[in-house]
């Protein structure tokens, strides 16, 4: 071990000294914990197949912490952390029915590892979808703190009056993470409710505390100004209990952020798939006089709290228990093959256009209008809602005015700037939408989108599917896309393809200003993730021939499914009895490009607007293909390995005896960036010129 810190660092707070049926309650569940590490060591047969790691060591600072979380609280545990688990009342048949991946896991129905909760159940705390990716679960977690601060400010959490904290259960290791920096940065600036317990064992994998870091987790936490520190023996039942009491205390009382630094013991292997006597050599022996079993057993006969006999009589109840419950989950039912798909994202709460597309009257928009007032509708009808990115909020309203005026209209508790973090941007939706809030956020331009990808990823996209449907993320991310007019390389991109590679979220690129709000709409209604795709050179009809991109607006509480494609222009009917046309497949910027060279063959092109991505609609897309019989697929991306030519592939398979012509594509040159240079963008990038010739190749086929 390291050097210990003192047992219990916060002079402000009194030694709380847990009662004698909570020590009691606490040794019966370490025993239960280590008989859990016992167990899966002696049937290495069985479990070794399914990686799992166990609390030996961190037991009584984890049950300690499960001591004083209540019903109302969130929590957000790491894969370490089956003892914390014990400590909420969860049985040890249920941690084994994860870890043998069995039908009734009740974290994900065998879809995810041991010690990755997702828990909604009566009496117990919140444990939204826990992913493996070390930190990742910090700017969550401080999602979590921040939607509970702003729904309690708008008297809108039910269970104000316990005042609910969240738990953020952390390694040392992962305290390194730049995410986990991003969750202390917002914890601090906006004073949220959340205790980040950092379990400090130091280890990584087989990596040492001296090789990881220049300092502690307690050292650095000094640096973030308005974060409550403690350091405590993460070994010793009691001062964890004292502990954790003054850190619970601290954030109900104060509604601020609080930083615990435990030390703790490694006594067992980093997972089982990392085994100990491959790295640790004599270290396990300086580490095992820590254990916090024996300690508390001699502690309890100290105290004259229990006898020897009594101690041991909870040791045989523990292990007898867990070997029982063995028996049972070995035996319990297996997931049924036919579920493999559930649950990859909840059911969309739209299914139908709804409202007035045009009402009488109604004036044309711009796109970005269509969407401020779209947000607008929604933060005024849904108190819950919360809109959150770079630069939306204060006086600006957004670099495209995309937000304007809207933070003075519903205040700056709803509408604000965040620091230049993407990944909180992102990840911390998905906390916000564990405890009921509803965000809407921005990446300022899709070319920095990159640093959220790996929340989006783990923590987004996952938590539907793995959470065996517990907890969708509802969450719209808003991204400015696309180049015109000399954007340059950085704020030019498209990056559709990329997200259509993380499957368990939406991907949205409307082209026109109704399908701007009824999208939009329908995005935040969603209670899955859903990015939606904004083009900039649509934004205002500034770009010729991008004037169709006004449209008449559509009234508040207009919506447009997702995953419906629409005609932007239909082919002439006699044409297409002749079998003289084609159809263009696009969206965005490409329907403009399609419209102007269609102008060319008059009455033979039809324009199929995707509107979606994903869910895609492809039944359009063969209905179209089967009416013309020539395709032309159309994208801004470059279009090597990009979603345009997945599609023509799908098409040329599903649609083969249809085609008259191979399946066109055309899109953007294979380079790694959009030049500044505009006739170098120009260059690059497709055109109503470039469409205009390829068309006329197709349609001559």
């Amino acid at each position: 071990m390291t050097t210990q810190p003192a047992p219990f660092s916060d002079p402000a707070s009194p030694f709380t000294v847990p009662r004698p049926d909570t020590q009691m309650r606490a040794y019966r569940l370490m025993h239960t914990a280590a008989e859990l590490a016992r167990l899966y060591e002696e049937n290495k047969a069985v479990t070794a197949r399914y990686v799992h790691a166990t609390a030996r060591g961190h037991e009584a600072v984890q049950l300690a912490a499960a001591f004083h979380l209540r019903p109302t609280d969130y929590a957000a545990p790491y894969y370490r952390d089956d003892a914390l688990l014990l400590g909420l009342g969860l049985a040890p048949y249920e941690l084994m029915l994860q870890l043998l991946a069995k039908r009734d896991d009740p974290f994900s129905g065998g879809r995810t590892y041991y010690g990755h909760p997702s828990l909604r159940r009566e009496g117990f705390p919140v444990i939204p979808h826990q992913s493996s990716a070390t930190g990742m679960q910090a700017i969550p977690a401080t999602g979590m703190a921040h939607g509970i601060k702003y729904l309690e400010s708008q008297g809108l959490l039910k269970t104000a009056d316990q005042r609910p904290v969240v738990l953020c259960s952390i390694g040392d290791g992962a305290m390194t993470e730049g995410e986990v920096s991003e969750a202390l940065q917002m914890a601090v600036l906006h004073q949220l409710p959340v205790i980040f317990l950092v379990q400090d064992n130091d280890w990584g994998i087989s990596a040492t505390g001296r090789e990881m870091r220049a300092m502690n987790a307690y050292e650095f936490a000094a640096g973030f100004k308005g974060l409550h520190r403690l350091k405590i023996d993460g070994a010793d039942f009691a001062v964890s209990y004292a502990g954790l009491a003054a850190a619970f205390a601290h954030a109900r009382d104060t509604r601020g952020p609080v930083l615990v630094h435990a030390t703790c013991p490694l006594l067992a292997h980093h997972t089982s798939g990392v085994r100990r006597e491959k790295y640790r050599g004599d270290n396990l022996a300086q580490h095992e006089p820590h254990d916090p079993l024996p300690r508390l057993h001699r502690q309890l006969l100290d105290m004259g709290l229990a006898t020897e006999a009594e101690l041991d009589d909870l040791a045989a109840q523990a292990r007898t228990t867990v070997d029982d419950d063995y028996q049972r989950a070995l035996q319990a039912a297996d997931p049924d093959p036919a579920t493999f798909a559930d649950h990859e994202f909840a059911p969309p709460a739209v299914t139908e256009e709804a409202g007035e597309r045009s009402p009488a009257g109604a004036e044309r928009v711009t796109m970005v209008d269509a969407a401020l007032h779209a947000v607008d509708d929604i933060l005024r009808e849904f108190p819950e809602a919360l809109f959150y990115g770079q630069d939306v909020g204060g006086a600006l309203g957004g670099v495209f005015r995309e937000a304007a005026l809207l933070a003075q209209k519903h205040g700056a508790q709803r509408v604000f700037n965040t620091p230049i973090q993407e990944a909180y941007i992102v990840g911390s939706t998905a906390g916000m939408s564990a405890v009921g809030a509803k965000a809407i956020v921005e990446i300022q331009f899709a070319d920095y989108i990159w640093p959220g990808l790996n929340q989006l990823v783990e923590e987004l996209s996952k938590s539907c599917y793995l959470s065996n449907g517990q907890f969708p993320v509802q969450s719209l991310i808003r991204v400015p896309v696309g180049a015109y007019g000399g954007g340059g390389p950085y704020h030019s991109g498209s990056v559709e393809s990329t997200l259509l590679n993380i499957r368990g979220i939406k991907v949205v690129y409307p082209s026109n200003a109704a399908d701007m709000k009824g999208l939009l709409r329908a995005a935040f209604l969603d209670p899955n993730p859903v990015v939606l795709l904004e083009h900039k050179g649509l934004y205002w009809s500034k770009v010729p021939g991008t004037e169709d991109a006004r449209t008449p607006e559509p009234a508040a509480g207009y919506v447009l499914p997702l995953g419906q494609a629409a005609i932007a222009q239909p082919a002439d009917p006699e044409q297409t009895r002749r079998g003289a046309t084609c159809v263009v497949i696009t969206y965005g910027m490409g329907v403009y490009w399609a419209k102007a060279a269609s102008q060319q063959f008059p009455g033979r092109v039809e324009i199929l607007d995707l509107r979606t991505l994903n869910p895609l609609d492809y039944e359009a897309v063969e209905r179209a293909v089967r009416q013309h019989s020539k395709v032309l697929v159309l994208t801004e991306e470059p279009l090597l390995n990009s979603f345009a030519e997945s599609l023509a592939g799908r098409i040329q398979r599903t649609c083969f005896q249809h085609l008259d012509a191979p399946v066109f594509t055309l899109g953007a040159a294979n380079l790694p960036a959009i030049p500044l240079n505009v006739a170098l963008e120009n260059q690059m990038l497709p055109n109503a010129e470039k469409v205009a010739k390829t068309l006329g190749e197709l349609l001559g086929w």
